[in-house]
């Protein structure tokens, strides 16, 4: 198989607190400014990306995984030719098609009809060519009765399934493919996985970017792991992703408190998560089935009250697959005014679910609609083997995500 992309040294520069395009008089009052006050503050330098080098052959699927910020957009950002690198040099051949972010490559003002003809002209297609793919671009898409509406009024997930279709289907050498799937619904997530799996199986190039480790697995042909603007590991999918859930797992060990791996104001900070049982003893592992509490504790910024509380608790399984999330605007649980007394929030579970073994979970809090803290890997916690079913017997290891009560019946004649 010949090479299709040969990436050498590519290295990208931002400057923080620098507006990347300047207008004439900016740029003006930017010169003057320098000249006179030499000691202006100059913006921090941040590298993105430093000396990433790899190839792809034709026909191959290449995952590349990492932390949010560990420069996989901006990668794909410059493969797309939507940025440029600061350092290094890209070869590709043929041509490339890119589903990065909602938002992109659509002109929000044009149909979904005629969005359909620009990317296939931008791409180099001849109309009747687009015309040919035109009906199974939009039956692909579910979008039909709104294929002569402006794509400004497209929900996410609209845009999201029309421009997915359109990248797959208007054949092109290579498909670059970003996180955005994940605003899609499941059915169509899958609808994707297939398209991608044909795309390359007809000797196409694809690159996909994904959180889903298990999409990454099954999908790819070669993974790569990038760690802050470096590629850390390269290999098979499963070696990386091996390698990448146990450095999350180390990771998750570290005491919340301290995990500098978070975003948001800071009004509030997570600091612990406890695992207590229904008289609010704390333990050490909860077992399946049982009755338990998940007590979150967190600081205060500023004293005082705090209003419009919204906390979310997510829960991973060893893949990277979120299975589960508690939430207090889904319960209709609203914490419009918190004391100043209060640093903890309880969250009840009743008769837990889960099978026996280790999860990741996730916090995130927002006052006032503004993110207050927001922990991805926040840490673990263990599940041991309970008697869910009160029969002294469980499904098979493997055989279930989930327990769900039920029992059977036979129907009266």
């Amino acid at each position: 198989m010949s090479v299709v992309i040969k990436a050498e040294n590519i290295s990208k520069l931002y400057h923080i607190g620098q507006k990347t395009q300047l207008n004439f008089r900016e740029s003006i009052e930017l010169s003057v400014k320098s000249f006179f006050q030499k000691n202006t503050h100059q913006p921090n330098e941040f590298w993105a990306l430093k000396d990433i080098n790899f190839e792809m052959k034709q026909g191959e699927v290449l995952g590349i995984i990492g932390k949010n910020g560990a420069g996989k957009s901006t990668l794909m950002k410059i493969l797309s030719r939507v940025t440029s690198p600061t350092t290094g040099t890209i070869e590709m051949k043929g041509r490339i098609s890119s589903l990065l972010e909602v938002g992109t490559g659509f002109h929000p003002e044009l149909t979904g009809r005629e969005n359909i003809f620009l990317n296939g002209t931008i791409m180099g297609m001849k109309r009747d060519e687009i015309k040919k793919k035109f009906d199974q671009i939009v039956e692909f898409s579910g979008v039909e009765n709104f294929i002569d509406t402006a794509v400004k009024r497209y929900s996410s997930g609209m845009y999201v399934r029309l421009a997915f279709s359109v990248a797959a289907h208007l054949e092109p050498e290579i498909l670059v493919v970003d996180e955005v799937l994940s605003v899609g619904d499941a059915s169509f997530q899958q609808k994707c996985m297939g398209k991608m799996k044909d795309v390359a199986e007809k000797g196409r190039t694809v690159l996909f970017v994904s959180h889903q480790m298990a999409a990454i697995q099954n999908l790819c042909t070669r993974a790569i792991m990038i760690r802050n603007g470096v590629i850390e590991k390269e290999g098979t999918p499963l070696h990386v992703i091996d390698y990448y859930l146990n450095g999350t797992l180390h990771a998750g060990t570290i005491p919340l408190i301290e995990n500098k791996e978070r975003s948001g104001n800071g009004e509030i900070r997570f600091t612990s998560m406890s695992l207590l049982d229904q008289n609010r003893k704390k333990i050490n592992a909860i077992y399946s089935g049982q009755n338990c509490v998940f007590r979150i504790s967190f600081q205060r910024k500023n004293p005082g009250i705090l209003t419009n509380l919204h906390l979310s608790f997510g829960i991973d399984d060893q893949s990277g697959m979120r299975i589960s999330i508690f939430n207090n605007d889904v319960t209709n649980q609203a914490f419009p005014i918190i004391s100043e007394n209060t640093n903890s929030i309880d969250i009840v579970v009743d008769k837990l679910p889960l099978p026996p073994g280790k999860y990741h979970f996730s916090l995130f809090s927002r006052i006032n609609n503004d993110i207050a803290d927001w922990v991805q890997n926040a840490g673990v916690f263990h599940v041991e083997s309970g008697d869910f079913y009160e029969s002294g017997k469980l499904p098979e290891g493997g055989q279930a995500q989930f327990y769900i009560a039920h029992h059977f019946e036979i129907p009266s004649e």
